[in-house]
């Protein structure tokens, strides 16, 4: 018998796949492609050269610390910019344009990288948020400026699940995990020192600072990535645009946004415009489902967001940033009241909750990398997050105790982040990452803004107060008692402990699918 030979005596069609193998080509995403819109037979692009895959990276992360800085970076000018424009009731639109835009574009630019590549969304990401930063700087008065965060809040949101989407396509599922890693930092670096570079601009130079640097580092950004485009592999497809999806998705988007953002603080719950608003969202959302059931090609896939991977991943990543936003924008009241701590020294005690995230977020993807059970690192991060949650709620410590359970409460909740991105990027054809990380980034921010308006409900209840965190409303702040805001403070714990809880219960109901690519830890430099 030659080598060309068959080696059994069975028929074919008779002999079964070893089990692993059957396993993984079942739980291999399928997809049915038009003839049409094959791609044509051509040779494979070279593979990425190590130093290539850090030169791509490197730029991305340039990219997404402009996107993180510009959330965090004009709170400080604020006072700055309302006194220079001789407008402080309308001062808040300049967070409230940003946050809106940006929230109602992720999940289109994440379809629209999916229809026609990375690399032209990229630079309209770019783009809009370089224009938007420029005139932001030259605005003459608050209403351009506001118009002009607008705009770029556009491309801030679209450069968020563009990156994420490009990482996916130039590293394999396994090491994906590391690199989200880098991305936590990035987050952690410009929520930290947002607040102080625009104090610094804003006191010491000009507030249009804080725009004006934008510019520069964009460019570089562009610089860095354009060149090594050409190079990374194409998995986009494309197809018509249903344009009517995209625009009841975004307009849901943004009256939901609008609910959270202005009840309890402008309105009230329950007044005429908030639920004329609620009203709104609810018949825009029915007919954004209606029209993807029907549609022939929909702008977003209603069945990207079932199966037993995608819900509990949305899931899971939604309670544990809404948790984490949550506390975050809340803390610093508590700070201040129980333990005295002016408004400087109220900020850097948020730095453990934000920075030792990021530890949790390496740990997990490093187990990512050399585990076959990568979620159980998840699992184990969020149940100890939920228990201190518990212990905080339970008991009143001194500031240094207080500080050291927030630490290990934001390692565990820490590792959620790699693990449901990776997983759901993991769940879907490659021709499909780019929608289903855009809607896991539209999800996050919908929870987080749930949750600060949930959290602050809380506490108006406990407290029966206005607590409003704005600087004009201190006063009734400063004279609410130390022993009811602990009180209060208990409920707002016990909440993010429940929010912990339901997302390690999401990660022990997820399927673990496995991950392709080398088992073994991955650095940035090889």
């Amino acid at each position: 018998m030659n080598k060309y030979e068959r080696q059994s005596h069975h028929p074919a069609g008779d002999q079964a796949l070893p089990e692993a193998i059957a396993g993984e080509l079942s739980q291999m995403p399928g997809e049915v492609l038009d003839p049409s819109e094959a791609p044509s037979i051509a040779p494979s692009r070279a593979p990425l050269t190590p130093s290539e895959v850090r030169t791509i990276l490197m730029s991305l992360l340039v990219t997404m610390f402009l996107a993180a800085l510009d959330q965090t970076i004009v709170a400080t000018a604020l006072p700055t910019i309302g006194r220079q424009f001789q407008d402080v009731s309308n001062l808040s639109w300049v967070i409230t344009a940003y946050l809106l835009a940006s929230t109602a574009v992720a999940p289109v630019f994440g379809t629209l990288a999916d229809i026609y590549g990375r690399r032209g969304m990229i630079i309209a990401a770019l783009g809009l948020f370089i224009a938007g930063s420029i005139l932001c700087a030259l605005a003459p008065n608050l209403t351009v400026l506001i118009l002009a965060r607008g705009l770029q809040g556009l491309g801030g949101g679209g450069i968020m699940p563009i990156v994420q989407t490009v990482v996916s396509d130039i590293v394999t599922p396994r090491e994906r995990g590391q690199y989200q890693s880098y991305f936590s930092i990035v987050w952690m670096a410009a929520g930290v020192g947002g607040p102080v570079l625009g104090g610094v601009f804003a006191e010491h130079l000009h507030w249009s600072m804080i725009f004006w640097i934008n510019v520069p580092l964009g460019l570089i950004s562009l610089a860095l990535l354009l060149p090594k485009m050409g190079k990374i592999p194409v998995f986009h497809r494309r197809r018509k645009v249903d344009w009517l999806g995209g625009v009841l998705l975004m307009a849901s988007a943004v009256v939901i946004m609008l609910v959270l953002t202005w009840g309890g603080n402008r309105f009230l719950w329950l007044s005429p415009t908030i639920m004329a608003m609620i009203g709104a969202a609810v018949a825009l959302t029915f007919a954004f489902v209606w029209h993807a059931g029907t549609a022939k090609e929909p702008f977003l896939p209603l069945s990207l967001m079932g199966g037993p991977i995608a819900p509990y991943a949305l899931a899971g990543g939604g309670c544990t940033f809404g948790a984490m936003l949550g506390l975050t924008v809340h803390l610093p009241l508590y700070y201040e009241v129980v333990y005295h701590l002016s408004a400087s020294e109220a900020g850097l005690a948020l730095i453990p909750l934000a920075a030792i995230s990021t530890g949790g977020s390496a740990i997990a993807g490093r187990a990512m990398a050399r585990s076959k059970h990568y979620k159980r690192v998840a699992i184990i991060g969020t149940s100890c997050s939920a228990l201190l949650g518990c212990a905080l709620a339970l008991t009143t410590l001194p500031l240094w105790g207080l500080l050291l359970l927030l630490s290990v409460f934001a390692l565990g909740l820490g590792t959620v982040f790699p693990v449901s991105v990776v997983a759901l990027q993991n769940s879907v054809a490659r021709a499909q990452v780019g929608t289903v990380t855009g809607v896991m980034n539209f999800f996050r921010a919908l929870m987080a803004s749930f949750m600060v308006a949930a959290f602050s409900a809380i506490l108006l209840m406990a407290l029966g107060a206005d607590i409003s965190l704005g600087g004009e409303h201190r006063g009734p702040v400063s004279s609410i008692p130390a022993a009811d805001m602990i009180a209060a403070f208990r409920y707002v714990f016990a909440a993010a402990a429940a929010l912990l809880a339901c997302a390690a219960l999401c990660m022990i109901a997820m399927e673990e699918r496995p991950l392709a690519g080398p088992a073994k830890p991955v650095g940035m430099v090889e």
